[in-house]
């Protein structure tokens, strides 16, 4: 592979997502954000900054939002309502542990960064806003919610500086992704949809609580990158660097079982997964 082949499949670059604005209802990536399993796809009352309606004052209404003109017209107090901003908000949350940053054709990483970015445009492009956080080895990076190309502008730069940070700190020991994911959950608002992209390896045992402590807060989508070689691995012994650059040869070690059980549990408890195919990003951006 030449040097600039060698980059494109292990950095990210902020062009790459911001060029991906075109592009959120593509492909399995895209994330119905007003999605309510049994429910038409409408917006919830709240207390956002769209009105609604205007209707008549009750009892446990917030006075602030009383109408004046609309009282004077009608001799009754009359009130507005709003469309719920939060429901319409989007918290993306990346690993980019160690265990993300590899893949045959290109690094699992890129994959969930690119699908994050899609589901992002996406929001945006709704009216939305969008937030993210990057769980690396070396700690949480994170941008906070905005909306319009300006939120994604942030979100695209948090990314690429936390994708920075991971490369840098392939020597740090890997670490459990249920602490930081929890702690990266905390900053989303509460109703908003996270998006998580991982390949859920070291997931911690406590994941299944955290992921049952988010959905009481909103909805989860969980987007697991899968490169062609873990879906089906070759019988012959294979070349490798370690962190340390050291090269070694063996074969590579199929975990479907254990990821499957994992997924599957998440999705017992109301997290919706949806696969990945890196070779499908990597076409995409070809």
């Amino acid at each position: 592979m030449s040097p600039e082949e060698i980059a494109r499949a292990t950095e990210l670059r902020a062009a790459d997502l911001l060029a991906l604005a075109g592009h959120g209802g593509r492909r399995a990536a895209a994330v119905q954000i007003a999605d309510r399993p049994g429910t038409a796809p409408t917006r919830p009352r709240g207390q956002g900054h769209e009105i609604r309606e205007i209707r008549p004052f009750v009892p446990g209404d917030d006075p602030r939002h009383l109408d004046p003109a609309a009282s004077a017209r009608s001799g009754q107090m009359q009130v507005r309502s709003f469309h719920e901003d939060r429901d319409r908000s989007l918290f993306l949350i990346a690993d980019f542990r160690r265990p993300m940053l590899w893949g045959s054709r290109r690094f699992r990483s890129l994959t969930a960064a690119e699908a994050l970015a899609r589901a992002g445009w996406q929001a945006v492009a709704a009216g939305g806003s969008v937030g993210c956080a990057a769980i690396t080895d070396a700690g949480l990076q994170t941008a906070r919610i905005g909306a319009r190309t300006a939120g994604m502008a942030r979100v695209a730069g948090c990314l690429v500086r936390a994708h920075a940070l991971a490369l840098s700190s392939v020597t740090l020991p890997v670490r459990p992704l249920a602490p930081d994911l929890a702690r990266a959950a905390r900053l989303a608002p509460r109703g908003a949809t996270v998006v998580l992209a991982s390949a859920l390896d070291d997931p911690g045992t406590e994941l299944p609580a955290v992921a049952a402590a988010m959905l009481r807060r909103g909805k989860i989508v969980l987007l697991v990158p899968a490169d062609p070689v873990e879906i089906a691995p070759p019988r012959v012994r294979l070349s490798w660097l370690d962190a340390l650059g050291a090269a070694h040869r063996g074969r590579f070690a199929a975990r479907g079982d254990t990821q499957q059980d994992i997924r599957d549990r998440l999705a017992a408890l109301g997290v919706t997964v949806r696969m990945l195919r890196s070779e499908d990003a990597a076409e995409a951006a070809a």
